[in-house]
């Protein structure tokens, strides 16, 4: 079995301005850095399909749907700013469609078992999208889409979500609030965007706010002190991964201090546990990261440890 990428062109029509960091370089810098590094014809690639909107509403209300269809612009050029960060151009919905029908495509070759795992090289991202409204450059929740697909089409018991983006996924939090079969683990700059308050921590909620400028020290220790014991207590039978690179030590939108190897390192980890518990069953999604070096040789860093090439 392999790792494959799914992507689609629809993902780098989405565009909310020159002057946003979220811009459609990011995905032509992944591909760059791949070729870099020589892997990216030792990964299997797969086009993202449309999802679907029943597919999508088992997280997000039809209001908020509609938010994002009703609202795309039908001339090219035209933009509509559904807020201060995140705005819709004539290609947004139907890039929203494709970053979200990747996860779920991705989630359900994963379990077919025709590949051993997936990186969706997509956008917009997904994490800060509530189940009732887009905000923070995203969407639709991407991950919790395919989260609850894995739950309710596949039958699956227990999932885990990892979040290791620079800001909290407060969208997936609240999707899975109180949600037993979902453990989700992150940490996150704090305070820092989108200034919400972490929850508490459970049995299955174990998101870890950290300071600014915080580095891989601090974030291997509390993923060995924290992720870790509670994935082990959880056994999740499949692992979703929320990956922005944002907490990259090049990237000016956070102020942490990771490199590609706390990266690689924090997959590697994540790995173990899918392989114990999960017959190895990860889906990973681009959230943020947005210094586009950084940004490129990190999903690369992230890629050689899924397809076991390092």
């Amino acid at each position: 079995m392999s790792t494959a990428i799914y992507s689609h062109p629809d993902c780098s029509r989405h565009d909310m301005g020159e002057w946003h960091p979220e811009s459609p370089a990011r995905l032509q810098a992944i591909e760059d850095q791949l070729i870099l590094a020589r892997i990216d014809g030792l990964v299997e690639r797969r086009e993202a399909p449309l999802a679907e909107i029943p597919a999508i509403g088992r997280n997000h209300t039809l209001e908020a749907i509609a938010l994002v269809r009703d609202n795309t612009p039908t001339v090219e050029g035209e933009t509509y700013p559904l807020d201060a960060d995140t705005t819709l151009c004539s290609h947004s919905y139907q890039a929203a469609l494709r970053a979200a029908g990747a996860a779920l495509a991705a989630t359900d070759a994963v379990i077919a078992g025709s590949i051993a795992n997936a990186f969706c090289a997509t956008r917009p991202p997904g994490h800060h999208a509530l189940p009732g409204e887009p905000m923070g450059f995203c969407l639709f929740n991407n991950v919790a889409i395919a989260a609850r697909h894995a739950l309710e089409s596949h039958g699956l018991a227990r999932v885990a979500i990892i979040d290791f983006d620079v800001h909290h996924g407060n969208g997936t939090a609240e999707s899975f609030r109180d949600d037993p079969r979902v453990l989700m683990a992150s940490f996150f700059q704090h305070p820092f965007y989108p200034y919400t308050e972490p929850e508490p921590q459970t049995a299955t909620c174990v998101n870890i706010p950290v300071p600014a400028r915080s580095g891989g020290d601090v974030v291997r220790k509390l993923v060995t002190e924290h992720w870790l014991p509670a994935l082990h207590d959880f056994k999740p039978e499949m692992i979703f991964i929320s990956a922005g690179f944002d907490a990259h030590r090049e990237d000016d939108v956070g102020g942490m201090g990771l490199v590609e190897a706390d990266y690689a390192w924090i997959t590697r980890e994540v790995m173990t546990v899918a392989r114990l518990y999960a017959r190895g069953r990860i889906v990973s999604c681009l959230e943020g990261g947005y210094n586009l070096s950084a940004l490129g040789r990190s999903v690369a860093a992230h890629i050689k440890v899924l397809a076991e090439l390092e």
